[in-house]
């Protein structure tokens, strides 16, 4: 038993009992679920706090199975996505994989960093979503040891005529070796440097470039069949 003082931000809420909230929190450490007692009360201090995305400091006391929240100071709401229904069904849909892949007792900074970082993205700009989501998509997977091969071919070792991405064999293929794998699609010098630059770049700076059209469609087909493939599960927005 004991206090815990934490950051983080609200993945779920649902209501409990009359006035109060159950809340999952993804931490730095972990994932927490939490109880807010009278949080939905109109005048109660955790209202703002224990909202869907909200990003606060969070005192939370711990007993010998549960936590329950003390208060909260909020940080940052993401107000641009409440108000815009397309932004906030790719703010759902990200949120879908982050609750999948995140678990209670485990370190969890660059995936709550790079999920930050997304909201961020999409709440106070304009970049196209599907971009955003790919990017998303591509760099999670990477954090969580899917890292694709992006330097040489995964076959033969060779380092030019990287033409082909494999789901199968997790990463670059050259165009000899592509042939012989069915699964693996077709990429573009300017998709190949994409991917190279949302693996490689620091956590701060993955959206940081553009690219043309007909990338951002290589990057959303490969970054969703990828996904699908690692994480056995096929998500929809």
């Amino acid at each position: 038993m004991g206090i815990l003082k934490t950051k983080g931000i609200i993945l779920s809420e649902s209501n409990m009992n009359d006035f109060d909230k159950m809340v999952t929190i993804l931490t730095p450490n972990g994932k927490i679920g939490c109880a807010a007692k009278g949080a939905r009360r109109p005048k109660s201090l955790l209202m703002s706090g224990t909202q869907f995305l909200c990003f606060g400091e969070y005192l939370l006391y711990q007993s010998s199975n549960s936590y329950h929240m003390n208060s909260c100071d909020t940080i940052e709401v993401f107000y641009n996505i409440r108000t815009d229904l397309d932004k906030l069904k790719y703010a759902s849909y990200i949120t879908k994989i982050i609750n999948d892949v995140t678990t209670e007792n485990q370190n969890n900074y660059k995936i709550l960093q790079l999920y930050l970082n997304t909201l961020y993205v999409i709440s106070n700009t304009n970049k196209d979503l599907e971009f955003v989501t790919s990017i998303f998509r591509l760099r999670l997977l990477s954090i969580i040891g899917y890292r694709p091969e992006i330097e040489e071919c995964k076959t033969c070792k060779e380092k030019e005529n990287l033409t082909k991405f494999s789901i199968r064999d997790n990463g670059f293929k050259c165009t000899a070796c592509g042939k012989q794998d069915k699964g693996a699609i077709d990429m573009s010098e300017t998709t190949k440097d994409a991917i190279r630059n949302i693996i490689l770049s620091d956590a701060k700076k993955i959206y940081s470039f553009q690219v043309p059209k007909e990338s951002i469609e290589e990057l959303k087909i490969i970054s969703k069949l990828y996904l699908t493939e690692k994480l056995e599960k096929e998500y929809k927005m």
